[in-house]
């Protein structure tokens, strides 16, 4: 897991819901090499979803509608996330959720992201499982990671690629110190 190069990545929607119609509005993702979070290899993209952004949705991330318009679909969006992610496990917080988003996409793209993929929350879990919360805001805590930009793609990809790095010593604690153990 340590040798391992990845993409920590987060989307923001418009609900949550993309078999309803629910759209990305935002992706941010950052690379992590040699046990490090590249703060200069970031990915950071609002994406216009055709649709109003919903009032409930805007109070938790903070886009608005109007802050979409002129930014690119969907699909050069994914298509650039996609060379960006390339040959790199990807990261990601209750990442079943994002990826559901990004494999509805797949048909009218043709962009699939197959690469592998680990999800903070389960590793929480299971590194954790007595404990009660395993939201991104109690692993930061747990591992003293400052929580900056939260519920912001970009910020919440930061947060989730950090408290991975922390993870890793537990992991290889445990035995696990290959992405299929992982």
């Amino acid at each position: 897991l340590k040798e391992l190069s990845y993409t920590a990545f987060d989307t923001e929607t418009t609900g949550l819901d993309p078999s309803a119609g629910d759209e990305i509005i935002s992706v941010g993702a950052v690379r992590i090499v040699n046990g490090r979070v590249l703060a200069g290899e970031i990915f950071d993209q609002l994406v216009d979803p055709r649709r109003p952004v919903p009032a409930a949705s805007t109070k938790i991330h903070g886009i608005r509608t109007e802050m979409l318009d002129g930014q690119p679909a969907i699909a050069p969006v994914l298509a650039m996330f996609h060379g960006f992610c390339e040959d790199t496990v990807l990261i990601g917080h209750n990442a079943a959720f994002d990826m559901r988003f990004l494999q509805i996409k797949e048909q009218a793209t043709s962009i699939r992201f197959t690469q592998p993929v680990l999800d903070t929350l389960l590793l929480s879990a299971a590194l954790h499982g007595d404990l009660e919360s395993h939201v991104l805001e109690a692993i930061a805590e747990r591992f003293g990671i400052n929580v900056v930009g939260r519920h912001t793609a970009v910020g919440d990809a930061i947060l989730t690629g950090e408290s991975f790095l922390k993870m890793i010593p537990l992991l290889a604690g445990r035995g696990i110190v290959t992405l299929r153990q992982a």
